[in-house]
């Protein structure tokens, strides 16, 4: 991929003194690797920005937002690339790509881990596993650390140590005016409070410190699929809404519908049926594992019992091939507090139309932990248990978008009037102000007078958007 530089002839003016400022370097169209640099998890956004800095430090980045307020150019910030809307690249936006900034460090004495910008879950798991711990994080690796986090985190270990957003420590953040700070509780306190959960609002992060928790049998854990036929997702549903307030918090699990991937190691039998799956993680004391699982091994008739011991990076990583970059995504969302019988019966109808092998819904809780901090604790505000709800149209022919969009939309909409009304904005499209302002409750306000205050001309507006406070309500 090339550098650009002030020689290189597809470099106009003012962009040519930008890359001679950088460390990393500056894409443009034309120059070789500019599709890929605008490449992102959803194939079916197709946007072409002005430029692509991959930024190599703080520097860089703090050079970029600098350059784009001087020169009234928009902006977008990429991390990992997985935001369901694509708003990490913008057309002709200049895009701060983190992509290159990947170091972790690891304080197994202080239990914390340091993580820069464009690292992604991978990333971070590889660096704490082997010393027996985790940050909670998602369900797929390859997930970007920083989207993930500003947007809440919801993952294995939500019910056991919260959301990501509980457990982060520290954050470096370049600001509108493109001085660097560091956010957390004794520093920039109401911006920290932003941070956990505001999304990209308020700066670039360029690197996260994490507390860590010991997992498992040093880093091994017992998780995996049971999976039951589409037509059993009545009873497993009305079952799994009483069990999962009751277990110990060391034991997660989401539950979803979905197509039986046709390759192992899943058995051949079972290859492309519609079923209603749970995927479970106990990360307690093993001895106790066999006690935990009992109900869960023991309930209905499955067609598949897939849980064991594994390293809990293989079940962080379990779904990554299924879903490799470049798929087409269509995406809704909605937190729900209770799956009703009526929510029951609308998952059944609409699975059983599921569009494609890829196509699925997924229900993630946020209970044990993650309601033990107030509502307005963090920006993330749906504390009160229930889930964070989703339902993805994927295929990877393009040819299919309309097909799995349609689905996502009409299964959305006969689901909404049961659920909370916001969502989480991590699975969210470009769902527009009133969507953004349901999805924090009652932070809104205050995330839009935290925004007057570090980006009052809404610089990072490329985002589920929160518009400054007017002068009037600070």
């Amino acid at each position: 991929m090339s550098t650009t530089t002030s020689s290189t002839p597809t470099t106009s003016p003012p962009f040519t003194e930008l890359a001679a400022s950088l460390r990393g370097e500056l894409i443009m169209p034309g120059d070789a690797g500019y599709d890929d640099a605008r490449a992102v998890y959803n194939a079916m956004i197709d946007r072409r920005p002005a430029a692509i800095a991959r930024c190599a430090n703080a520097a860089d980045v703090v050079a970029c937002v600098r350059f784009a307020r001087e020169q009234h150019v928009e902006l977008a910030v990429r991390g990992g690339g997985h935001n369901a809307g694509g708003l990490g690249v913008w057309d002709d936006a200049l895009v701060i790509d983190l992509s290159g900034m990947r170091g972790t460090t690891v304080s197994p004495a202080d239990r914390t881990v340091r993580v820069d910008g464009g690292c992604t879950w991978s990333d971070v798991d590889h660096a704490t596993v082997p010393f027996g711990m985790a940050t909670p994080s998602g369900f797929i690796a390859s997930t970007g650390v920083g989207g993930l986090t500003l947007g809440g985190g919801i993952g294995y270990l939500t019910r056991r140590f919260g959301l990501t957003v509980d457990n982060l420590l520290s954050a470096d953040v370049v600001l509108a005016d493109g001085t660097l700070v560091t956010a957390s509780e004794r520093s920039h306190p109401d911006l920290f409070w932003a941070l956990r959960g505001g999304g990209g609002n308020f700066g670039v992060v360029t690197s996260f410190q994490f507390a860590c928790h010991e997992i498992g049998d040093h880093g091994n854990v017992v998780g995996g699929p049971v999976l039951y036929d589409l037509e059993d997702t009545p009873d497993v549903m009305r079952w799994y809404r009483e069990l999962l307030p009751s277990l110990p918090e060391e034991l997660n699990g989401w539950i979803g519908l979905l197509t039986i991937p046709p390759a192992p190691p899943f058995p051949e039998e079972l290859w492309g049926r519609k079923a209603c799956g749970i995927i479970w993680c106990y990360t307690g004391d093993p001895g106790k594992a066999d006690a935990v699982l009992e109900p869960i091994r023991e309930f209905g008739n499955p067609l598949l019992v897939g849980v064991g011991e594994m390293p809990f990076t293989a079940l962080q990583s379990a779904f990554d091939a299924l879903y490799p970059a470049g798929l087409q995504w269509y995406w809704r969302a909605d937190f729900v507090r209770e799956i009703s019988d009526e929510a029951v019966d609308i998952h059944l109808e609409f699975g059983r139309r599921l569009p494609t092998g890829h196509s699925t819904m997924h229900m993630y809780p946020i209970d044990g932990a993650a309601t033990r901090v107030a509502e307005d604790g963090t920006a993330f505000a749906y504390r009160d248990g229930g889930w964070a709800g989703v339902i993805v149209g994927v295929d990877p022919d393009p040819a299919n978008a309309e097909v799995i969009t349609d689905w996502a939309k009409q299964y959305w909409e006969a689901l909404h009037p049961t659920t909370a009304g916001g969502a989480y904005v991590n699975f969210m499209m470009s769902e527009g102000e009133d969507r953004v302002r349901a999805s924090y409750l009652g932070n809104y306000d205050r995330l839009a007078q935290v925004k007057a205050k570090y980006d009052p001309d809404n610089l990072f507006h490329v985002n589920q958007n929160i518009r400054p406070a007017a002068r009037s309500e600070q």
